[in-house]
């Protein structure tokens, strides 16, 4: 199947996922409990999970699925995998408890340890992104669908991007130390996804993470021209034996000289 026909599916799996998120966001009663890393996880991460697992059975059955609320193969297995699918069913729990409406669905596809495809979606806030890299990135909304890019720094003022409920001291002195740059707080992988737009220039991310937190965004990223690295410059990888991410920087085209302002 095409990569173009694999996106727009899981897109329509991802709305069906967002529906399913909604009607528990909009009823009342979150049914929040924790998990035993102690995050928090509500009936909708749960509904959007399974409507996620059998969608993605029907669209491509020969394509395993790495997700957050379902326990991981062993890696002896999914070392085995050239291509899967690493879905987050419901990024941005802390705000989807919070009602802000900045959580989302992300839903993507890696082929040999790259994105290749990503999905975000974004139901409270009625917008979606798709990534497909080497075709190109877009924005869905009421107004239908926009090409996205990332922006040149340069000749602008800076914009930076951070987490709005995971705000670190090293990111504040991070910003501190570049000086002139504007800051926004965002939740879930919209962060990455104002970088994809060129509504932000970097994102910085401090604070331990899972391979499908960035997963699906990192596609949409790439797609639009940008770069997901660890701080020595690599991009981030996937479907490793350890899930577990290094600490990443998210930046638009040519990328931002963040590394002069790291600490030595």
């Amino acid at each position: 199947m095409a990569l173009i026909t694999l996106a727009k599916e899981a897109l329509s799996v991802a709305l069906k996922a967002g529906e399913e998120i909604l009607r528990v966001y909009e009823g009342g009663d979150l049914k929040t409990t924790c998990k035993e890393d102690s995050s928090p996880l509500t009936a909708a991460d749960e509904a959007a999970d399974r409507v996620i697992g059998e969608g993605l059975k029907k669209i491509a059955p020969g394509i395993p699925v790495l997700s957050e609320e379902t326990k991981a193969e062993p890696y002896e297995v999914r070392k085995l995998w050239k291509r899967l699918w690493i879905v987050d069913p419901l990024d941005g729990t802390k705000e989807f408890i919070k009602r802000n409406g900045e959580f989302t669905v992300n839903i993507a596809l890696v082929e040999d340890g790259r994105p290749i495809v990503g999905i975000v979606h974004a139901p409270a806030l009625g917008v979606s992104y798709c990534g497909i890299v080497g075709e190109g990135a877009f924005r869905i909304d009421k107004d239908g669908e926009t090409v996205i890019r990332v922006a040149d720094y340069r000749g602008e003022r800076l914009k930076a991007v951070g987490s709005r409920s995971h705000a670190t001291h090293e990111l504040g002195e991070f910003l501190k130390r570049i000086g002139e740059a504007d800051f926004i707080s965002m939740g879930s992988s919209l962060k990455f996804c104002l970088v994809a737009e060129g509504s932000a220039h970097l994102s910085r991310r401090f604070g331990p993470t899972m391979e499908w937190d960035p997963a699906a965004a990192h596609a949409v990223v790439k797609a639009a021209g940008g770069s997901v690295t660890d701080l020595e410059g690599r991009e981030l990888g996937y479907n490793k034996e350890y899930l577990l991410n290094p600490f990443f920087m998210v930046t638009g085209a040519p990328p931002f000289p963040w590394q002069e302002y790291l600490e030595e």
